[in-house]
């Protein structure tokens, strides 16, 4: 059962009642991320996520790693472009403790000087950790590509000289503009009562107020021309991401997206899969994937490809989407992408951190609860057409691309890709 309450001050709180739980998922969602931020303080929210963990009045860095150890469970915490996120998972006698915890360092965490020198290398080591992930590293650079100078276009970890620079004034000042009740929303799924929660809630989060100046507000982006861009790097593969701008995520079409996405290279018997993989081995990775935000979102492909092979992996990608955007797929192949995204739909609601981010991810994105019956009917309503119609709107606009590896621009033959324009 989901339930729903809206403090004086802004706060939701939403939980669902899972009554063969014996634990429970919390999780503390602040609607800012990299793309609240700009050439200045990009890094800020991830950096600000690392800090909630070193340390309050009543409590040192290192207590709460123990306290956080003891409780049992699991806890975590992440920032992506358009949220960050605490969370915790235990059995259900310790979630008082739990609240509590997450409370104290989400409200009173010091921000002392010399833990954030210490936490600067952590951020830092953790940017060389992605430069040393091609496949990490080359999102980044097609993202930067795709989204020009838009903040959608930064980084979540931010850069080394910004990182550097960064300071417990300006990690503060982000916390004061961003870490607002209107923001925040706080979830649990699995054995809670929603009025008790609400009261553990309550006694921490009931007497946060607003700040004098709201935060600036968030704009769309743009669709820019297609681009792509090799970046050379003495690697043992190229690393390849294209895509297409998709949609938002709440868009009435969110279903057909998902399908499309399914039957393009969205498992093992997806077209791309099989066609790259199975039926020509050019490839070990390659699967395509949707990124979606309140505002804008794409469908990208990945693969990473011997430099040998780069260029007839590209032909392929084009032919599968001629194919795709060009006549209905067959209603064997639409049932079997059904049935699978129905089974993970299902899958998924067997755990307790994704029923938490579902319910999460519903109230910031949509404002309601989305129960699995709909989704169910929303994708059982999805014809052939639809995903011919869908793939035709995102695929004849061109796809920008990025290359990272041991190939010269002049040795990808960009003409493989219908509607590349020079970068």
């Amino acid at each position: 059962m989901h339930q729903k309450t809206v403090f004086a001050n802004g706060l939701r709180v939403v939980s669902e009642f899972i009554p063969h739980a014996r634990t429970v998922c919390v999780g503390m969602w602040v609607d800012v991320g990299a793309r609240d931020e700009h050439d200045l303080t990009n890094g800020c929210s991830h950096f600000v996520e690392h800090m909630f963990f070193k340390g309050t009045p009543s409590r040192s860095a290192s207590q709460i790693a123990v306290e956080l150890d003891v409780l049992g469970g699991m806890s975590n915490a992440f920032t992506s472009k358009d949220a960050t996120c605490y969370y915790g998972m235990v059995i259900d006698s310790q979630l008082p403790r739990l609240v509590d915890l997450l409370a104290d360092f989400f409200l009173h965490s010091l921000f002392a000087d010399e833990e954030i020198e210490r936490e600067r290398e952590v951020v830092l080591q953790e940017i060389s950790m992605v430069e040393d992930t091609p496949e990490e590293q080359v999102h980044e650079l097609f993202e930067r590509l795709l989204w020009g100078t838009h903040p959608l276009g930064n980084t979540i970890l931010g850069s080394p000289e910004v990182v550097s620079a960064m300071d417990r004034r300006k990690l503060l000042d982000h916390v004061r503009s961003f870490y607002t009740p209107g923001r925040i929303v706080i979830a649990a799924a699995g054995n809670v009562q929603h009025q008790n929660f609400c009261d553990l809630i309550s006694a921490s989060f009931s007497s946060l107020s607003q700040p004098v100046a709201a935060a600036h507000s968030r704009t769309a982006p743009l669709q820019q021309p297609a681009v792509r861009k090799v970046y050379v790097k003495q690697l043992e593969q190229a690393h390849v991401t294209l895509g297409s701008y998709g949609i938002a995520i709440s868009s009435e079409e969110r279903y057909k997206l998902m399908l499309l996405n399914i039957l393009l290279g969205g498992n093992m018997s997806s077209r791309l899969f099989q066609e790259i993989r199975e039926k020509r081995g050019l490839a070990y990775s390659v699967h395509s994937y949707i990124d979606s935000y309140s505002d804008s979102g794409y469908l990208g492909i990945y693969l990473g490809v011997n430099p040998a092979n780069l260029n007839e992996s590209l032909a392929v990608i084009q032919d599968e989407l001629d194919k795709i955007s060009g006549s209905p797929v067959s209603m064997p192949e639409l049932a079997n992408a059904k049935d699978y995204a129905r089974a993970g739909l299902l899958l998924a609601a067997d755990n307790l951190e994704m029923r938490m981010t579902r319910i999460a991810r519903n109230e910031l994105y949509f404002g309601r609860h989305i129960d699995f019956d709909e989704v169910l009917a929303g994708l059982s309503d999805v014809s052939a057409e639809d995903v011919l119609q869908l793939a035709g709107n995102l695929f004849n606009r061109g796809m920008t691309a990025a290359v990272l590896g041991p190939v010269a621009e002049e040795d990808v033959q960009w003409d493989l890709l219908a509607g590349i324009s020079g970068s």
